[in-house]
C-alpha cells in the first residue's frame, strides 16, 4: 500500500483510483463495508482510501479529551490488510478546513486526485462547515466526472455500528462486545517504551505501551493476543495485561502494560499490537507486593484458560 499525504502533484499513475472517503477510525464493520462498494463499484481502478491526519475532531478541539480508537499508524495497518491499495492521508490544517463543498470536490477529487468513483456512508457531510451532504457530492460527482455510491449505515442487533458504540463498549469493558462490531479485537499499537521493571522484579516482565492520544478502555486486566510486528521476535503471542495507573505504585499515566507469556527477548524500542480479548478484573491498589504477584498468577491462569477455550473447535 502506497500512502501519499499531499494531494498536488501526484504522478499520473497515482490518480485515477475508486475512493472511500471516511476518517475510518476502528476501521469497524460500517467502514469494511463502504471499502467493499468502493472495492466492487469500479474493479478496474485501484483501491483507494481518502482520510485526514489529524482528525479534524482533533484539529478543532485540540484539547478536548482523547478520543480516537487507533493512531495513525494502526489505520495504514488494518487498511492494508483489507486490500486498500493507495491511501491517501491529507494533512488537515487551515487550508483543507476553509475549502468549501465544492472547492473540496473540484479541487481535491477532481483536480488532483482525478478519481474515477467516490464511496462515502449516508450521514457524510463534508467542505467548512459540514456545509456539504451526500446529495451535493452525487451532483458534484455528475458535474466533473465522477461516479458517487452512497452505503447505508449498518446496525448490530439494533445498534449502528459506529465508532462511538466501539468506544462505549471499550469504557464499559466489553471488549467482546466492541470486537463483534469492529469485526476484530479492538488492537492497540505502538513501540515498547521503558518502565520502571518493576514487572521484572515481580517475575512478569511486561511490554510497556503509551496510551496518549486514544480513547482509554476501562482499566483493568485483560486477556490479550499479542503479535510483534518488528524485530527478531516478530510473531504471534498470548498474555496477559494491564491498562491503567498502576495504583500499587503512586500517580503513573495511564498506559498498557502487557505480559507475553513463555517469551524471553529484548523488544524494546519494536512495535506491538495488543488485541484486548476479554476483561478480567479492575485495577486494585493490593495491600502488599505479596498479593498483588498471587492475584497476577491467578490472572494469567485464568487468561490462558479463556485463550485455550477460544482455540477449541
Amino acid at each position: 500500500m502506497r500512502i501519499y499525504r499531499d494531494y498536488q502533484f501526484l504522478a499520473p499513475a497515482d490518480r485515477g483510483a475508486s475512493i472511500a472517503i471516511g476518517n475510518f477510525d476502528g476501521v469497524h464493520k460500517g467502514h469494511q463495508k463502504v471499502i467493499d462498494i468502493a472495492r466492487n463499484a469500479a474493479p478496474d481502478c485501484p483501491l483507494g482510501i481518502l482520510t485526514f491526519e489529524p482528525h479534524p475532531r482533533q484539529y478543532f478541539a485540540p484539547k478536548a479529551p482523547a478520543f480516537r480508537l487507533m493512531n495513525a499508524e494502526a489505520k495504514a495497518h488494518r487498511l492494508e490488510k483489507l486490500g486498500v491499495e493507495r491511501l491517501y492521508e491529507l494533512s488537515f490544517n487551515d487550508t483543507l478546513s476553509n475549502l468549501t463543498a465544492r472547492e473540496f470536490a473540484e479541487v481535491i477529487l477532481a483536480e488532483n486526485l482525478g478519481v474515477k468513483h467516490v464511496t462515502v456512508g449516508a450521514d457524510f457531510c463534508f467542505g467548512k462547515n459540514r456545509g456539504g451532504n451526500v446529495q451535493d457530492l452525487i451532483a458534484f460527482g455528475r458535474e466533473l466526472g465522477f461516479d458517487v455510491t452512497i452505503a447505508e449505515l449498518m446496525h448490530d442487533a439494533g445498534e449502528e455500528v459506529s465508532s462511538s458504540a466501539i468506544r462505549q463498549a471499550l469504557s464499559e469493558g466489553r471488549p467482546r462486545d466492541a470486537a463483534r462490531m469492529l469485526g476484530h479485537h479492538h488492537r492497540i499499537e505502538g513501540p515498547v517504551i521503558r518502565g520502571d521493571q518493576r514487572g521484572r522484579d515481580l517475575g512478569y516482565p511486561t511490554a510497556n505501551m503509551s496510551i496518549t492520544g486514544l480513547h482509554p478502555p476501562k482499566f483493568g486486566v485483560y486477556v490479550v493476543l499479542v503479535e510483534i510486528l518488528t524485530g527478531p521476535h516478530k510473531g504471534q503471542y498470548r498474555g496477559a495485561a494491564s491498562m491503567g495507573v498502576r495504583p500499587m505504585f503512586g500517580e503513573n499515566l495511564p498506559n498498557l502494560e502487557s505480559y507475553i507469556f513463555d517469551f524471553k527477548g529484548d523488544i524494546y524500542g519494536e512495535n506491538l499490537s495488543v488485541a484486548l480479548v476479554e476483561y478480567l478484573r479492575p485495577e486494585v491498589k493490593f495491600e502488599n507486593v505479596e498479593a498483588l504477584i498471587t492475584q497476577m498468577n491467578k490472572d494469567c491462569q485464568e487468561a490462558q484458560n479463556i485463550l485455550d477455550a477460544l482455540e477449541t473447535p
